[in-house]
């Protein structure tokens, strides 16, 4: 009889195990999933109880192949594909491949791959948690049935290549919604006052106005302000009230993935994606000096901050040993899940507090260190003592006006010394030195001041406020959020701009057209639900097949109506208010190969076409350029005109003695490209590298003299010469495994250049 084997989920995960498994076991790993639905059909049969057809993924041949033979003769399969749903459906898929006579096969969830996470999962084995199949089995099917259904709508309505999703189509609409709400906000005028002032002894503060008489103070214009500090002037400055406390903060709990997502954007500028690598990195092991590979951090998809007593009282050993007795809390801190959560796993945590930081650094690149860092800090400083904060207001009446000024010191800083927690919503006052005074105390006014202010239109969302914002209506799940601001990126819907995400054009123009034939699918709330009842599905309060048939139900009704009636970009366009300048007809907009553009609804009597741009406001507005039959220069090499073209990557001159003379030229505008200061590194060309866009949005380099030169590439260009080949320039590239660095880009000559972090 074979050894048992463990079949883990990544082939990384095998020598970590075998470390501590040794020899009683055989260890092989699926790679990610070995079945899913076809690529090229839908796959799931509506008239069957929403039946699947699974097929092995023809990439996993090899894979499948070797899990066969290392299996043939075992008895026991450990089946440890990760502790999550998408891990229940690959063990399941790993037995209908596997299955076979007086074959058991067993479930352990490994949360953290040390010694005792293995041992303790081995020695616990589960039965294969059907329920929790049931529910990855109804997501991946709700996903399948509108992306597959919906997506061809769009290649025909729109353009191919397109696709829509239940979960990504939401989150392109929240950040439509908020681009929207920015473009017709309205600024409002107010004004605010504020005194400088000097006490006894100094420091001068300055305090601003909060009420006139018993209300608030609103001041709305400019008259107003004037008004105000004139009787100010005037005005005898007193120390009202005087309020002291001291208040206590509590740390955070440990993260839970979509607060490490968070954090690692705001304090490191990691996307989600990458930190959600790097994390997988560190949860499946890494060789730290201590004989193979170690897990350092538990299980990284979870929404839960539950931890393991153990866990918590070992960080409380570490603060009394590196800390000290204050710092240390007489009995450990449990957080409780404010939200209904799954709570199979623990908060992200290390797998033990005494690999610190700086003792396992040498074993670390510099991402994993600086995310190991960052969780260690966390989970640790939760276990620590509460920080005392002394605050203080000064109330201070001038006439019928009163002003207030606040600041505060840190008496005690507890969990702060580890692990701060940034003010959100402070002011300059907020962190001021206030001097020692009195009740009653007359104050010298040094200096009144009046600002002009507008109020701000709501933020555009980063990606960590996205994430917040998914996370706080309920839509995804916390693993899913880095694969949701992938892949609308990926298509074209948003861009990310200075680290905030806008619109494209052609993700308004898909985002009206879906919330126009598919309003429940798009709505928040609905989504959220949806959510819920794969929760239930999981739980077993809710039958797979009911869930499938009521969203069916309806889905399937709507996508008929929008398969008739759903405009069609290609052909009918989209409404404007403009008219076309050569015929007074309307114009619309319509989406070719080239992506979209204004054409006049009085085609083919009319012909006139034209790109077009959005101001601030949304307005369209009609980009003049000439008629390709206007000649613009003549050609340099033969004499001929050069008339203005239209191409796949922009706006670019050619001569009209084609084909004889094929010499083009790029048109440079300020619109379209711009000159990065480079020459082009191709022999015999005296192009500028430029910046240019390709269709869907996404920045590169290129020859300003394309079409006639070629030269492309997706990395930026760096003005340093190859010191090894002596090209022009080098290109500035980041990889998970080298960090930043510099490569050339000549064929061959591998020269690489490391940058600093």
């Amino acid at each position: 009889m074979g050894k048992p084997l463990i079949i883990v989920e990544s082939p990384t995960k095998i020598k970590t195990l075998k470390k501590y498994v040794g020899q009683t076991y055989n260890v092989a790993a699926s790679a990610g999933h070995i079945r899913d639905l076809p690529v090229k059909s839908l796959g799931v049969d509506v008239d069957d109880n929403f039946k699947a057809e699974y097929v092995n993924i023809r990439d996993k041949a090899k894979v499948i192949s070797h899990l066969k033979k290392i299996a043939k003769d075992s008895k026991d399969i450990f089946l440890a594909p990760d502790p999550d749903r998408e891990g229940e459906a690959i063990a399941f898929h790993i037995m209908d491949i596997l299955q076979k006579k007086d074959r058991k096969f067993h479930r352990v969830l490994i949360h953290e791959l040390t010694k005792k996470g293995i041992e303790d999962a081995l020695k616990n084995p589960l039965d294969p948690d059907v329920n929790k199949y049931d529910a990855q089995q109804a997501r991946r099917k709700l996903d399948r049935l509108v992306g597959y259904q919906i997506s061809p709508l769009l290649w025909q309505k729109v353009q191919r290549g397109l696709s829509a999703g239940r979960v990504q189509s939401v989150a392109v609409k929240i950040i439509c919604d908020r681009e929207r709400q920015i473009r017709g906000f309205m600024p409002e005028e107010y004004w605010t006052i504020t005194a400088d002032l000097m006490a006894k002894t100094p420091p001068c503060f300055n305090a601003a106005l909060v009420k006139i008489g018993p209300q608030k103070a609103k001041i709305t214009h400019g008259a107003q302000a004037q008004k105000i500090v004139a009787e100010l002037e005037n005005a005898q400055f007193s120390v009202d009230e005087i309020k002291k406390k001291t208040v206590k903060r509590n740390p955070l709990p440990p993260f839970i993935t979509s607060k490490l997502q968070q954090d690692a954007i705001n304090r490191l500028r990691f996307s989600a994606k990458k930190t959600m690598v790097v994390a997988q990195q560190l949860y499946e092991g890494i060789d730290i000096g201590t004989d193979g590979p170690e897990g350092l951090i538990t299980y990284m998809r979870t929404d839960s901050t539950r931890i393991a007593p153990e866990a918590a009282q070992e960080a409380l050993e570490l603060v009394f040993q590196d800390y000290g007795k204050e710092y240390a809390l007489p009995q450990p801190r449990y957080f409780k899940n404010k939200n209904k959560v799954q709570d199979a796993h623990e908060a992200i945590r290390p797998t033990s507090v005494f690999n610190t930081p700086a003792k396992i650094k040498p074993h670390l690149s510099d991402d994993q260190f600086k995310l190991y860092d960052l969780i260690w800090k966390r989970f640790v400083a939760s276990q620590m003592s509460q920080a005392l904060i002394d605050q203080k207001a000064i109330m201070i009446k001038a006439g019928n006006y009163l002003f207030s000024v606040s600041g505060s010191t840190v008496k005690f800083d507890g969990f702060m010394a580890l692990y701060d927690i940034p003010e959100t919503g402070s002011k300059n006052n907020d962190i001021q030195s206030l001097p020692d005074v009195a009740e009653k105390e007359l104050l010298t006014r040094e200096k009144i001041i009046s600002t002009q202010h507008f109020t701000k239109p709501p933020p555009r969302f980063s990606e960590a406020s996205l994430v917040k914002e998914l996370e706080k209506n309920g839509i995804g799940r916390p693993s899913t959020y880095a694969s949701i601001i992938s892949v609308i990126q990926d298509k074209g819907y948003v861009e990310l701009v200075k680290r905030y995400f806008v619109p494209s054009e052609l993700g308004f123009i898909v985002n009206d057209l879906l919330v126009a034939s598919f309003p429940d699918l798009l709505d928040i709330s609905f989504t959220a639900q949806m959510e819920n009842n794969l929760d239930d599905v999981e739980n077993g309060s809710l039958d797979e097949v009911d869930l499938l048939a009521r969203f069916y139900d309806g889905f399937s009704r709507t996508l008929e109506d929008a398969r008739e009636n759903m405009v069609s970009v290609k052909g009918v366009g989209i409404e404007t208010d403009l008219t076309c300048p050569l015929c007074n007809k309307p114009l619309h907009i319509k989406i070719g190969k080239n992506g979209h553009f204004l054409a006049c609804t009085g085609y083919p009597d009319c012909t006139f076409t034209s790109n077009y741009i959005r101001d601030e406001k949304g307005n369209i507005s009609i980009v003049e350029k000439q008629v390709d039959n206007t000649p613009v220069k003549d050609c340099p090499l033969c004499g001929k005109p050069m008339v203005q073209k239209d191409g796949r990557f922009g706006l670019f001159l050619a001569c009209t003695g084609y084909p004889e003379c094929k010499h083009t030229e790029s048109v440079m505008s300020e619109n379209a490209h711009h000159d990065i200061g480079l020459s082009c590194m191709e022999k015999g060309c005296n192009g500028r590298i430029v910046e240019k866009k390709s269709k869907r949005g996404k920045i590169f380099y290129g020859c300003s003299r394309y079409p006639e030169c070629t030269f492309a590439c997706w990395d930026k260009p760096v003005d340093k010469p190859c010191p090894q080949c002596h090209a022009p320039f080098l290109v500035e590239k980041e990889t998970k495994r080298d960090g930043r660095f510099l490569k050339c880009l000549t064929p061959k000559c591998g020269y690489k250049e490391k940058q600093d972090q």
